[in-house]
């Protein structure tokens, strides 16, 4: 089994070669300048031989002992053949192409409720005309009849009106409506404005697709619910706010805004700015792109949650000091030497910022080993100086092998996604999308870590920023942007392990790591198997509160070497295997994990960690786990109480 695992990584390293090969023989074909990185021991030497090639040197990259400029892609091949070069990589990073819509008609995310009406805009974000072919709604009884009315803002084009609709009957329509928003307005018999919008249920459908109303929480614009879904409400009710904890945020920027720049008290709260691009401190802030503002804003977004004592905010660590280091283009791309060059900063800067966490919301295709791979280089050598990285594990699921790099890497933290389905506090309908990317990685590691809140996240970013113009419907009322994916895991994840850091910091990383996997909660069936695989949900949902009083500091990870993977050394193999259909697998695999696929919303199967798996089962006929499974439920429960116990006993600890 486990040559079979290296047969898959050597497959995968085969395909990512044939990629970049590919590239270059097209640049070639066309003689176009290219972007290298090349490495060796010999700094003076690197720069010798792009110079000789008659290149421009642009990236100075001692972290990972290399030097980054354009040569002619004519003298690609010759570059390996140098003496002094170890290794040559090329910065293949075709543009980003624009994300395609599930739809191209789309609704916003809230409803409006008048005295008399629901309305709800919608966008055609076709180029031309579409034809609305019907139209399903259902709402209480108590609002009577309806009558329908869409209406084009941006064109002259004629309008609908009057057409009768009952709720829960699907009304053709047959109506043209034009690119951009329009007013779907229903007028009712009775006012709908005593309710909410989940008691509301509209469909609007072309051809191909359909646009729904999806659901809300209540009082959006105030609590968005990732932090007590992440364990963190219970430790800012004690007063901890990540305060003096440097996060530094690679992204596309920050949006000045006084939620962003500054922190509970009022103070101004970024140490500096560090364009990664341009190689230099500025103080200017922006983000053209706006996600990075998204994720500073679940991070340490400032603002109060209205009525809430003691008080609440709507980032997780609002007295974070925040070190923003642009690095990823407004379309949300980026040159990896750029990355590695912010990376580099960050380690250069962390003692002067006290800088204990790194966000790395970005992800891209594994192209070596790990222990090659420059980029996982960078994210090893920040690790080693003791910040906490903080990776994305991607949104490329459900496919197995989905992690990206640097999330690839077995020594720093990476985070997939999971969503609350709008109800937080009610778990059993928690859980993991399929956008959420899959291990393990290419060379066997289970991956992600763990799961966080991913979904539905809302947040801060500038209205003029590539995100808000592309999607004008994921605004709420109140102003906040929602997003989904693992980008917004990672942010959670890094905020609540600033405030880990508040009240313990002398923690190490490592340590930091281990409370979070020691502590998680997995997804279990009821008949005592994990639900997920540990390549979909890791070790199961983080929870910072669990982190801080069952956690512990001694896991596998103490058993790791970064210095020597730096050193070349130590380079690790995980346990995966794949079996002969090509599904990854683990030794006893099959009496560990369930075999029906979970569901994608409510389950009466599913539950969130050991106690809520305990307290559904009836005791007198139904064991913790089935006879095989290779778990003792029971006891871990056991172990957790006698912990709490203790602290409960010694609440000095």
């Amino acid at each position: 089994m486990k040559l079979q695992s290296r047969l898959l990584l050597l497959f995968a390293l085969v395909f990512s070669v044939s990629i970049s090969s590919d590239s270059t023989l097209s640049a070639s074909k066309f003689n176009q300048p290219i972007q290298v990185l090349i490495q060796g021991e010999d700094p003076e030497k690197l720069r010798q031989v792009l110079q000789d090639l008659g290149g421009l040197i642009t990236h100075e990259l001692p972290i990972v002992s290399g030097v980054g400029g354009i040569i002619e892609a004519t003298e690609l091949a010759s570059l390996a053949d140098i003496k002094g070069v170890d290794r040559v990589t090329e910065d293949f990073n075709p543009p980003k192409l624009p994300e395609t819509r599930d739809c191209l008609l789309s609704g916003d995310l809230q409803i409006q409720l008048t005295p008399k009406s629901l309305r709800w805009r919608v966008f055609n974000f076709d180029k031309s005309t579409r034809n609305i072919k019907w139209l399903r709604a259902t709402w209480p009884s108590v609002l009577g009849e309806a009558t329908l009315s869409i209406t084009p803002e941006l064109s002259r084009s004629p309008a609908m009106r009057g057409i009768n609709v009952t709720s829960g009957a699907q009304s053709n329509l047959d109506f043209m409506i034009p690119p951009g928003p329009s007013l779907v307005d229903i007028q009712f018999s009775a006012s709908p404005e005593s309710l909410s919008q989940n008691d509301f249920q509209i469909s609007l459908g072309l051809d191909d697709c359909e646009a729904k109303l999806i659901p809300a929480y209540s009082g959006r614009g105030q609590d968005f619910y990732f932090q007590k879904e992440s364990g963190t409400t219970l430790l800012t009710q004690a007063g901890l706010t990540g305060s003096g904890i440097g996060v530094a945020i690679i992204d596309s920027g920050l949006w000045d805004i006084p939620a962003l720049t500054h922190n509970a008290l009022g103070e101004l709260r970024i140490a500096t700015h560090y364009n990664a691009i341009r190689d230099q401190i500025d103080l200017n802030l922006r983000d053209e792109g706006g996600h990075g503002s998204h994720m500073a804003s679940i991070i340490a977004n400032s603002q109060r949650v209205a009525n809430r004592d003691p008080a609440q905010f709507q980032g997780l660590a609002p007295n974070a000091v925040l070190i923003p280091v642009t690095a990823i283009s407004p379309r949300g791309d980026g040159d990896f030497m750029d990355i590695i060059r912010g990376i580099q900063w960050v380690t250069n800067n962390q003692a002067h910022f006290n800088i204990r966490v790194l966000n790395l919301s970005l992800t891209a295709t594994p192209r070596s080993e790990y222990w090659a791979d420059p980029m996982n280089q960078a994210v090893m050598e920040a690790w080693k100086a003791g910040i906490t990285v903080v990776v994305a594990a991607g949104n490329d699921g459900p496919d197995w092998g989905t992690i990206g790099s640097p999330g690839n890497n077995p020594y720093v933290i990476t985070v997939g996604a999971f969503t609350d389905s709008w109800t937080p506090g009610d778990r059993r309908d928690d859980y993991i999308p399929n956008f959420s990317s899959r291990g393990p990685t290419p060379e066997g590691f289970i991956k992600p870590d763990f799961v966080a809140p991913g979904g539905h996240i809302s947040g801060l970013i500038p209205p003029d920023s590539t995100l808000a113009i592309e999607n004008p419907n994921y605004f709420l009322t109140s102003g906040e942007f929602v997003s989904t994916g693992s980008s917004q895991a990672a942010a959670v994840v890094s905020g609540l392990i600033a405030l880990l850091l508040e009240i313990k910091p002398e923690l190490s990383n490592d340590d930091v790591k281990c409370l979070l996997l020691t502590s998680a909660q997995p997804a279990l069936s009821r008949s005592g198997k994990l639900a997920y695989s540990p390549f979909i949900q890791g070790a199961g949902r983080v929870n910072a509160s669990r982190a801080l009083t069952l956690g512990n500091t001694d896991c596998e990870q103490k058993r790791l070497n970064v210095s020597g993977a730096l050193a070349g050394t130590e380079r690790l193999y995980g346990p995966a295997e794949q079996l002969e259909d090509g599904t990854p697998s683990l030794p006893n695999m099959p009496s560990m994990v369930e075999e029906e696929t979970p569901a994608l919303g409510m389950s009466v199967d599913r539950r969130w960690g050991v106690a809520a798996h305990l307290e559904r089962l009836d005791p007198a006929t139904e064991p913790p786990q089935k006879p095989k499974v290779p778990f003792d439920w029971a006891a871990v429960y056991r172990d957790e109480q006698q912990k709490l116990n203790r602290l409960k006993a010694s609440p000095s600890k």
